[in-house]
């Protein structure tokens, strides 16, 4: 399996309104529920005015278009973190996975997940 890295540094945030979500930010993950509004965005698309916010993030995606019915791609990612003491912050998407680890972790997840027999690159834009 090819995961890709993203390029770019990325902040996780929580905001008071769908108003403050940046309107045309690439990479741009959003949530909300009942409980907040949540967004996951390249570090220098965080909007101006957010409740709490936590820098310091890198990702990488599985690349590709996951069906539906594969089970325990990210379980399996997630595992082989967790036993290399590394924290994850999943997101998924219509199409694949993302996976964000704090920055001072990023070399550690990408070796162990090397050493699992992922095929790591980093994600080119032509």
């Amino acid at each position: 399996m090819e995961l890709k890295t993203l390029p770019y540094n990325f902040t996780v945030c929580k905001l008071m309104s769908v108003g403050d979500l940046p309107s045309d930010a690439d990479f741009c993950f959003t949530a909300k529920t009942d409980e907040e509004i949540s967004l996951v965005c390249k570090t220098e698309d965080v909007p101006e005015k957010t409740l709490v916010r936590d820098d310091g993030w890198k990702g990488f995606r599985i690349e590709g278009v996951l069906d539906f019915s594969l089970i325990g791609i990210l379980s399996k990612i997630s595992a082989i973190l967790a036993e290399n003491k590394v924290g994850i912050f999943a997101v998924s998407t219509y199409n694949t996975d993302y996976i964000f680890v704090k920055e001072e972790n990023f070399d550690k997840a990408i070796n162990a997940l090397k050493d699992n027999g992922y095929d790591v690159a980093e994600l080119t834009f032509s």
